[in-house]
């Protein structure tokens, strides 16, 4: 930070950012060739050049601090003698693939050393266009210098003039998630998904001077902010829980009730989640399922071929074939894979709903619009992550109007409706009891590490975090490249505890209160988990 500005315009990239690029180009030159003819001679001669440069860069890149690049203020410079080292590089590559092409006859070491340095050098300047482009920020012309520095990395805009430039950088941003993308369908929803995503990423950070590593840097703060206050916690404070909440003996059963669910929520990720829990044993376990063909007593929709989704739900559940009702392994934009089943332990018919597993999901979480959300009994308009409603809604019409619920309770009329998830899953399960209530006054929803925002407008949401964000980037005093393994990085701590949150959301209770207040919320703040009304959240630390 701020973004740094060469060729006449700002760029996506600051002046500290150059330390691992360099360290890259520095580790992929190897030319220790037996014989050297003029072409490896000529060669050896950039590269040193190059070296040298990228040595600077590098030491220089890391001096100062992310909102403090004074002792970096000579980068430009370096930049620009390294842009003019692309130039011989370039031409070295051409005359080196010519060689190569007519070095018939020619002793096999030197061949194999120029084919080397021909395909190393193609590699370096592919990536280095490819990095280019990365980093190009369409709002990157250069703006009058100002007499007073701005704080915190605002920056300002003439109205025109910035509705121009975010115009620019929508259409940009659209093109890079097309291009990103583009193995995906590119359909209606598609192109509207795009569309929200890229107005999201043009704005959120646009009176900003902040680039997206001293984002990533920020987010990388906050958490470790966080799990330092969550540790210096003491133990034996009880956590505040609304008055709906069970305490005692029930909070331990409550608590057992979680955990059982979470079961659930997990397997929902199928074979991917199972393989990696049990790196040694997994495959052993679906080797022998995952081609077999087996009774037609369950109907399972789409995204597993083989059966080894559904073959990791049966080892990591412990349920029977019969147990299943409806598996779906439909992955799509809004669609995302569940299934419902018959826990005969807990008495319950359990819908299980899948997290984040691909770049179709990724397009769902960050479709973070507000979108109308349809909440009886809750005065006043209400509002829900736009990707996480449609999916619920997705479901919600699997289950009623395809009669999939209706069927459940007819094997066991007397068992309960229980909702689960994990991370989006938990986020879309959480929205889907929303929908069912008033079908089903007695369902419970268990949802773990559910999106923050989910319930609340986004937006304000993220400009919360992007005050919070400028303000932790300020206040840090050491350099960007600091290894994240030092405990001292930026005064913050790096060990991580790893904590579960559990949302126990019992609709008798009502998932929303009478002000709209719900407990499907991740906690965003530093305080401790606690639960809002019509609902309990437990943690427990592993």
């Amino acid at each position: 930070m701020p973004g740094m500005v060469v060729f006449g315009r700002r760029w996506g990239i600051a002046s500290d950012d150059l330390v691992f690029p360099g360290s890259f180009e520095l580790g992929n030159f190897d030319c220790n060739g037996r014989i050297l003819h003029t072409y490896l001679v000529g060669l050896l001669v950039v590269l040193g050049l190059i070296i040298l440069t990228l040595s600077a860069i590098v030491y220089v890149s890391a001096q100062g601090t992310i909102t403090n690049p004074g002792p970096r203020r000579s980068i430009p410079v370096l930049v620009y003698l390294r842009a003019l080292l692309y130039i011989p590089e370039l031409v070295w590559a051409c005359l080196g693939a010519v060689w190569v092409s007519d070095g018939k006859g020619c002793d096999p070491a030197t061949v194999g050393a120029v084919i080397a340095a021909v395909i190393a050098s193609w590699i370096i300047l592919l990536f280095t266009g490819l990095g280019v482009v990365f980093v190009f920020d369409p709002l990157g012309n250069p703006r009058p210098q100002q007499a007073v520095m701005e704080p915190l990395g605002v920056r300002e805009e003439g109205t025109q003039l910035f509705s121009t430039a975010r115009s620019l950088a929508t259409k940009v941003w659209e093109s890079r998630l097309r291009l990103l993308c583009c193995c995906l369908p590119q359909d209606e929803n598609y192109r509207a998904a795009f569309s929200s995503i890229a107005q999201l990423f043009s704005g959120f950070f646009s009176d900003t001077d902040l680039v997206p590593s001293d984002i990533a840097a920020g987010l990388a703060l906050l958490h470790q902010e966080q799990d330092k206050m969550e540790r210096s916690r003491d133990p034996d404070i009880v956590v505040a829980l609304s008055p709906s909440s069970p305490t005692g003996g029930d909070l331990e059963t409550e608590l057992e009730k979680a955990a059982h669910c979470m079961q659930f929520a997990a397997a929902a990720y199928g074979w991917p989640l199972f393989i990696y829990s049990n790196p040694f044993t997994g495959p052993c376990k679906l080797s022998g399922d995952c081609c077999r063909s087996q009774a037609a007593e369950y109907e399972i929709v789409g995204g597993d071929n083989l059966g080894c989704h559904f073959s990791s739900i049966l080892h990591s559940t412990g349920l029977q074939y019969r147990d299943f009702i409806y598996v779906s392994f439909h992955n799509q934009i809004y669609e995302i894979p569940f299934f419902v089943a018959l826990d005969h332990k807990r008495e319950a018919v359990l819908v299980a709903v899948r997290g984040t597993l691909s770049l179709k999901d990724v397009l769902t979480d960050l479709s973070a619009e507000c979108e109308d959300l349809p909440v009886d009994g809750v005065s006043g308009a209400s509002y829900g992550h736009k990707g996480i409603s449609q999916a619920a809604g997705y479901i919600y019409k699997k289950l009623v109007n395809d009669g999939i619920l209706n069927q459940a309770f007819s094997v066991a009329p007397e068992y309960k409706l229980v909702i689960t998830g994990h991370s989006l899953g938990a986020g879309t399960a959480s929205i889907l009891a929303i929908l069912l209530r008033n079908s089903f006054p007695n369902l419970q929803c268990y949802a773990f590490s559910p999106p923050g925002g989910l319930l609340r407008l986004s937006i304000p949401n993220m400009e919360d975090l992007k005050r919070r964000i400028l303000k932790i980037v300020s206040n840090c005093n050491k350099p960007k490249v600091r290894p994240v393994s030092d405990n001292n990085f930026c005064q913050c701590q790096t060990q991580r505890a790893q904590i579960l949150y559990a949302c126990v959301c019992c609709s008798t209770a009502s998932c929303c209160g009478a002000a709209g207040t719900s407990c499907l919320e991740e906690n965003q703040t530093t305080s401790p988990p606690s639960c809002r009304t019509g609902g309990r959240r437990s943690s427990a630390s592993r």
